[in-house]
């Protein structure tokens, strides 16, 4: 017994001191500037807007400057030796006028760049629904805990009374130990449920990079809404169009059909206007200095590579069907994470519904326990597990509204239209 007293004791001791209320979208900010996922997902979309200049640089002119200095020796059996220093400075620019591989670098660019705005994007998202998740993790962790510390006070009581019948012979000795082993389970509870509740803030601490603050609570009798439209197949449908994931592999596919285009560009001729500069001087020699320059077009033509131009178009071609797989997936899974989202708002709602009048019932139930107690026609355990009961119902009812509310974002999510004002309208439920 003074194990578990210690071991609770030190669990006490591991709660943050916490200070202020927050609700959902101050922890949502919180994560927005501190969460590690989210930074890189951040630096990662800055470089992916350097793909587009990258790609166009390959449509615009190459500048080049070259200059040397040597020392030259010419021994010759018909001309006298001779040693001299020599000098050059050369400029060269070339300017694509078609290259159908760069044309289709630059396409690709544009959608890289699309690519990396989808992925904040859907990091974002991801963001959003953690937040929500680790908040409601910790209001249920508390709320299990509340129960656990009511249980334990209410058998706590019962202990006392028993303790105190049998010592003037009103019960027997096994009243006593059925009180003292209930009242044991339940501090076993209250510690593992104290333990959960630390786990579930320090998982909230990992996306906010702080110490968790006090987070305000859903109020009481709220109402949930049910989704709107209260349509499922209207949501599959947006979920197969505007989805994060589908969007991403759309894009992929389109990146990939561009590969093969420009992987098929290197069987096209190329033609460049190319203009140079050059001054060569010899100071130190009887050889004349001179000053040439030259502009032109260049037309080339790979005929044949060893069969590798044609292996990496035919890898290509490969890569754009897997992704055109990826693709079909992601719709299935959207179609599928849609169903769940709406079907998980409804039954939320009906469940909450039933336990909202379960809850009723266990408080009339209690009250008549309690009467009957004073009568005689009840038992003082009746009326412990009646109030366990009430307890549980509300433990559970808590808990159904917290999954309803984040089955609600999780459609969103799924839909593609999840952003920080969904979170505010929760905020309106939270007190």
């Amino acid at each position: 017994m003074m194990r578990q007293i210690l071991i609770f004791a030190a669990l006490m001791s591991a709660l943050p001191a916490l200070a202020g209320n927050a609700n959902l979208s101050d922890v949502y900010r919180l994560a927005l500037e501190n969460d590690a996922v989210y930074a890189a997902a951040r630096e990662s979309y800055k470089a992916g807007l350097e793909k587009e200049p990258q790609g166009r640089a390959g449509l615009l002119p190459t500048l080049n400057l070259g200059a040397n200095l040597r020392y030259n020796e010419s021994r010759s059996n018909m001309t006298p030796s001779s040693d001299y220093d020599s000098r050059s400075v050369f400029l060269t620019l070339t300017q694509p006028i078609y290259r159908k591989q760069n044309i289709e670098a630059y396409a690709q660019a544009k959608i890289q760049t699309l690519l990396s705005e989808q992925q904040l994007r859907q990091a974002e998202q991801n963001l959003l629904l953690s937040v929500a998740q680790a908040y409601f993790a910790v209001l249920q962790a508390r709320d299990v805990l509340t129960t656990a510390q009511s249980q334990k006070q209410a058998f706590a009581e019962q202990l006392a009374q028993a303790r105190k019948s049998f010592e003037v012979g009103a019960s027997t000795i096994t009243d006593t130990h059925e009180a003292q082993a209930r009242y044991d389970l339940t501090v076993a509870q209250e510690i593992a449920a104290l333990n959960d509740l630390e786990v579930k803030r320090r998982t909230l601490e990992k996306i906010i990079g702080s110490e968790s603050p006090e987070l305000a609570s859903l109020r009481d009798g709220v109402s949930l809404s049910l989704p709107e439209p209260n349509n499922m197949n209207d949501w599959v449908r947006q979920a197969e169009e505007d989805g994060i994931g589908v969007r991403l592999y759309q894009s992929a596919v389109e990146l990939a059909r561009r590969e093969v285009e420009r992987q098929r560009g290197s069987h096209h001729p190329t033609v460049d206007l190319a203009a140079s500069y050059g001054d060569n001087r010899n100071p130190s020699s009887t050889i004349s200095s001179s000053r040439s320059g030259n502009v032109g077009l260049e037309f080339g033509w790979l005929l044949y590579q060893g069969g590798a131009a044609n292996s990496r178009v035919r890898e290509a071609v490969a890569n754009q069907e897997k992704s055109r797989h990826e693709l079909d997936n992601a719709r299935r899974q959207a179609r599928l994470d849609a169903r769940q989202g709406f079907l998980g708002v409804l039954s939320g709602d009906a469940q909450v519904k039933a336990l909202e009048q379960a809850l009723v019932s266990s408080e009339a139930q209690l009250k008549s326990t309690k009467l009957g107690l004073e009568v005689g026609v009840r038992t003082r355990v009746d009326v412990l597990n009646a109030q366990q009961q009430l307890f549980t119902t509300r433990r559970d009812l808590a808990a159904a509204r917290y999954q309803t509310l984040v089955a609600g974002l999780q459609l969103k999510a799924a839909a593609g239209s999840l952003d920080a004002d969904d979170l505010k309208r929760i905020d309106a439920l939270l007190q």
